[in-house]
């Protein structure tokens, strides 16, 4: 039976993933399908102000109005997420309860009215089967994103609130220590 798709959850890094790519993170898995699997990061936000590369997005992304990065792989790239009315725009590709993705090359005047925009530079990629063999591993831990996940105002404490939210054991996880070896 092939596994079930991670599109439109979370993956929580397990305490014992010390990767310094994604130790702490929390990704919203924008893809997942047997060809592979894409997300992005949401807790690490840049110091690089959106308006410095992207001036006409600048008055409608979200605070702390920087960029974020996504992930490890093609940090040129750019992949934006938003809240709001769910439409049938072109560019918009939905995820769950009026979060998806709009095609930044399109300028804010053409976009339905949105709640909340974040921008991301790069993301986080998986080859067919890896994601599933990290998920079996234990590196990940896969639990629900809330809509207003991928907009937290507190992004350092996303990681633990995240886990402190889920229920039974799973929420013990979020007082572990970063290196579980030296509990």
């Amino acid at each position: 039976m092939p596994p079930e798709s991670a599109r439109s959850r979370l993956l929580v890094a397990a305490p014992g993933l010390l990767d310094p790519n994604f130790a702490r993170t929390v990704l919203l898995v924008l893809e997942h399908t047997p060809e592979g699997a894409l997300g992005v990061v949401l807790n690490r936000p840049s110091d690089t102000p959106v308006g410095a590369v992207l001036e006409r997005w600048s008055d409608v992304v979200s605070e702390p109005g920087v960029f974020y990065s996504g992930g490890p792989v093609a940090s040129e790239s750019l992949i934006a997420l938003v809240r709001g009315p769910a439409v049938d725009a072109q560019g918009w590709v939905p995820l769950f309860d009026g979060l998806g993705s709009i095609d930044l090359a399109d300028t804010p005047a053409d976009t339905p009215p949105l709640d909340e925009l974040r921008i991301f530079a790069g993301h986080a990629g998986w080859s067919p089967g890896q994601l599933d063999a990290e998920l079996a591993a234990g590196g990940w831990l896969t639990v629900d994103a809330a809509p207003l996940d991928a907009f937290t105002r507190a992004p350092e404490e996303l990681w633990h609130s995240v886990l402190a939210r889920q229920p039974g054991r799973l929420a013990w996880f979020a007082n572990a220590p970063l290196d579980p070896s030296t509990n």
